[in-house]
């Protein structure tokens, strides 16, 4: 068989269903594979998109999404994406097409080192040099990105390995290691700590998620009557609706919830990353007493300084934990949940146009059900998105956060539908980051994901003038123009609407998921509500 084949029958054997890429000339033994092979190729509109859309299905799935792209260009521009999902752990497999080994030695026609390109941004990073490996390589791409902690793999493939002939070569049996028990000595002393603690908080984290921890997360939190913070990534390891949720921290600003962490003599950190919320923003002045509870050590911080650790499987830690530790009266808070619920619904029944954030949020929450899923783009949107959208269930509300990349809302969405086709996927981005993927708005069509774009029209760089008003008191280049976004969709097949008052934004949103195709809702909004949130979070006084 050709290499080629031999390649894509090792995917198989990965399980993958889709692969998001766009053929080149290097790629073409592949692609030619890939005609006889059940894999879906979804032909994208740029690499930048295919990289987003493996990313949000890596993370939703939790098996490597992969994309493709050719030599060059093709491959450079996978990169955004390919670094957000690496830093965000999302498990992801880029490949690229290569010019012929026979040149790689010289200067040559779009020709570059993409293996050390790629080093830096992945786990790991290789070219096959030989059809005998493929086997190896592509098992250790995926083992390695789907590995805890996930993130990505990349392979580099030369067109004239792909065409040589190889044989009595077949893909590798597909085994992931599993994580160490808990040691019961750690168990023990994090048990007593808890115990002689008078404020504990749990942070949890994405790796909650990544290891479907959830559960035993809450029947931790309940057995102990432990308050629970989450990151932005983690959005719904407890349901808002939940009396011992208080809310997700992110915000530089302090907020409701940094009361119940500022207040906490012990943090309780489970499956946390510090690329989602620094711990010099919550622990300035190393006064609390830290417990990691994850699946690695803890990163090396001067304000993480570890009490002490739990590695391990985290369910298996949290469930013996909840066994060891005493039940102890707390001192809590009672009213700080009341008067975060409070602040989420203040602006239910806010008429003023352009829309506040906070109405649009709300509205939102009404439209959709508590499983379908939101992609949030980076921008003041998403600010706004993470402190105030009320996540009943996990993975229902996609944020970049460690690499913070604009435009993913869009490829992220059409990926969130493919992994979950039952559920609706519904894009929240800005005007600017819209434009930046808009293209793969014909994609959506064409593969008929239906998805829902909800445009937070300003037509300026939102949470730039945000920074710089609050830093300089003036903005300086942020504003542009806007085509008509209605005549945009419409221009690909899809449905427009413009929202042009307050009261019509529900109806609208509620039409758009039954409309069952893909939707773009142009949606002015107010940011000038963004210096007042700074101003009242700067004057918070926490409750006693």
């Amino acid at each position: 068989m050709k290499a080629s084949d031999l390649f894509v029958k090792c995917l198989e054997n990965e399980k993958v269903e889709y692969i998001f890429g766009i053929p080149g000339e290097e790629n073409l033994d592949v692609m030619d594979s890939l005609l006889s092979s059940n894999i879906k190729f979804i032909l994208t509109r740029h690499e930048q998109g295919a990289a987003f859309m493996a990313d949000v299905y890596g993370r939703l799935t939790g098996k490597a999404g992969v994309c493709l792209s050719t030599l060059g260009p093709g491959a450079t521009n996978l990169v955004t994406g390919v670094a957000d999902a690496n830093m965000d752990r999302a498990p992801l497999v880029a490949i690229a097409g290569q010019g012929s080994t026979t040149r790689m030695h010289k200067e040559s026609h779009q020709i570059l080192d993409l293996v050390n390109l790629f080093a830096p941004i992945t786990k790991y990073s290789t070219q096959i040099r030989e059809p005998e490996v493929i086997p190896e390589i592509v098992r250790k791409a995926f083992k390695v990105a789907e590995a805890e902690k996930p993130g990505c793999s990349f392979i580099d493939f030369p067109e004239n390995i792909a065409e040589m002939t190889i044989e009595n070569h077949f893909p590798l049996k597909v085994q992931q290691a599993s994580l160490p028990t808990p040691r019961p000595q750690k168990i023990k002393q994090a048990a007593d700590l808890i115990s002689h603690a008078k404020y504990p908080v749990i942070l949890a984290g994405n790796g909650v998620i990544r290891a479907n921890a959830e559960n035993a997360l809450i029947g931790f939190a309940e057995a102990l009557h432990i308050p629970v913070a989450t990151t932005f990534m983690a959005k719904g390891v407890i349901p808002f609706s939940h009396p011992l949720c208080i809310g997700t921290v992110g915000l530089q600003a302090r907020d409701f919830v940094s009361c119940g962490i500022d207040r906490a003599d012990v943090v309780i950190c489970v499956g946390y990353d510090m690329v989602e919320y620094h711990p010099y923003l919550w622990n300035p002045d190393n006064l609390h007493k830290i417990i990691h509870i994850d699946s690695m050590p803890a990163e090396v911080d001067s304000h993480y300084i570890v009490e002490l650790g739990i590695i391990g499987d985290l369910s298996e830690s949290l469930n013996e934990l909840a066994d060891e530790t005493p039940v102890v009266d707390f001192q809590h808070t009672d009213n700080l949940k009341q008067l975060i619920e409070e602040e989420f619904s203040r602006h239910a029944d806010d008429n003023g146009f352009p829309l506040k954030p906070q109405k649009i949020i709300w509205d939102l929450r009404q439209a959709i059900e508590d499983d379908d899923v939101v992609i949030s783009d980076v921008g003041a949107h998403k600010m706004w998105m993470a402190r105030m959208f009320q996540s009943e269930a996990s993975n229902t509300c996609i944020i970049s956060n460690g690499f913070a990349s604009m435009s993913i809302a869009l490829p992220g969405a059409i990926a969130a539908r493919l992994a979950r086709p039952d559920k609706a996927a519904i894009a929240i981005t800005g005007d600017a980051g819209f434009l930046m993927n808009v293209q793969e708005l014909e994609t959506a069509m064409r593969i008929n994901t239906p998805i829902v774009v909800i445009i937070w029209n300003d037509s300026n760089y939102g949470l730039i003038k945000w920074k710089q008003e609050v830093h300089f008191g003036r903005e300086s280049n942020i504003h542009f123009n806007n085509p008509d976004f209605v005549m945009l969709a419409e221009s690909f097949g899809a449905k427009g609407y413009r929202v042009n008052n307050t009261e019509e934004l529900l109806p609208t949103i509620r039409q758009a998921l039954k409309d069952n195709t893909v939707v773009v809702i142009d949606c002015p909004v107010d940011y000038s509500e963004n210096l007042k949130l700074t101003q009242k979070l700067g004057e918070l006084i926490c409750p006693i």
